[in-house]
């Protein structure tokens, strides 16, 4: 179904790396190891991780993000126009608190130097078992941890200015992946959350912020991204996300605050949230999913290695179709497993019982 809704167990995006391709990305990294090297070192990881979704009967797969540093590697290499940063992030979870992190941000205008993950789609094109999809930052990530005052205006006055030309620029990969014969793309999009958060909103309403204007802008942004899409065949997804670094995470709160607006004006098929704890609240936001889209329940943490109950899960989903059908329900991790490269705190064997566990519930539940 082009919607989407035949997919009943999805996965994020990361997944963690072996420790052969973390030894050859440092090998590359430190000049041991050539570009060809480090490629067929992420060539054999990426075949290895389709077959374990495959074994596991997972719906719909991905590369584990095999190619990227993180999530957000790409449009540093693709665009002219980034320069390194390091910004203050406060954290939560292991290891938390005000941690000066590196970035990019935007010292320059914006060009493209090429295609940001056309080799990502073409090797999964070819090699994939099954369904498999391609992920992306939204354009509105970028606009909110990209701009910096005195660095990025001399170029963008504004932030609406940055994240205008990010549109473009987001927009325009997502069209040619379409092109090149994508069938599910998503767009990560944790600046959503942040709408919801209790202090993130004190702190900004306080700033003198207009909330609902600029949920609405991001919203419009993301929506001009999918725009000329054959939404017929293509499935368009949105994962919001509240953080997600060694298992650590940035925000809390319930989706009560945004989720009129973002399930109705939003135009994606599929909406992965994060469900694993209560700092996501609970499921009565689902009550303003619009028919014919789908909620991707994240009730399985990738934050810890313990192993979630399947009655508990089962459970679970009960309660959440009690706001929506459960024929427009499905499941997945409530993140990646590895949205930076080092990856989250629990093992390998850990994320295959918790992969294993989804597969599980969903034959239980729609098979």
């Amino acid at each position: 179904m082009a919607n989407g809704q035949a997919i009943r167990t999805d996965n994020v995006g990361s997944i963690l790396r072996p420790p052969e391709l973390l030894e050859a990305r440092k090998e590359f990294s430190e000049g041991r190891l050539s570009r060809e090297g480090l490629t067929a070192a992420e060539d054999q990881a990426i075949l290895n991780v389709l077959e374990l979704q495959r074994s596991i009967g997972m719906d719909v797969v991905t590369d584990g993000e095999y190619r990227r540093d993180s999530w957000l590697t790409g449009i540093q290499d693709a665009v002219e126009g980034f320069v390194s940063q390091n910004r203050l992030a406060e954290w939560k979870g292991p290891g938390g608190g005000l941690k000066q992190v590196s970035g990019q941000v935007v010292g320059g205008p914006l060009k493209h130097k090429g295609r940001l993950y056309a080799h990502e789609a073409a090797f999964l094109a070819a090699h994939a078992p099954t369904r498999w999809k391609i992920t992306t930052p939204s354009a509105t990530q970028f606009a909110g941890t990209s701009y910096m005052e005195g660095i990025t205006t001399p170029y963008y006055a504004t932030r609406a200015d940055l994240l205008a030309e990010l549109t473009r620029i987001i927009g325009d990969e997502l069209r040619a992946l379409v092109s090149d014969g994508v069938r599910y793309v998503q767009v990560d999009a944790p600046s959503y959350v942040g709408y919801a958060d209790p202090s993130q909103r004190e702190r900004r309403l306080a700033a003198g912020e207009d909330l609902e204007a600029s949920l609405a802008r991001d919203i419009a942004a993301d929506n001009a991204t999918f725009a000329g899409i054959p939404r017929e065949d293509v499935v368009v997804a949105a994962h919001l996300c509240r953080g997600n670094s060694r298992s650590r995470w940035i925000s809390e709160g319930g989706y009560d605050p945004i989720a009129e607006r973002l399930f109705s004006e939003l135009h994606a098929d599929r909406f992965l949230l994060e469900y694993d704890s209560d700092r996501a609240g609970g499921f009565e936001p689902l009550r303003f999913l619009p028919a014919g889209k789908t909620a991707v329940l994240g009730l399985v943490t990738t934050k810890e290695g313990t192993l979630e109950s399947k009655d508990e899960l089962l459970r679970r989903i009960d309660l959440a179709s009690q706001y929506a059908p459960v024929e427009r329900l499905a499941v997945s991790p409530q993140c990646g497993f590895a949205t930076v490269s080092a990856g989250n705190l629990l093992s390998h064997d850990d994320q295959r019982r918790k992969l294993e566990l989804l597969a599980d519930v969903a034959q239980t539940v729609w098979k």
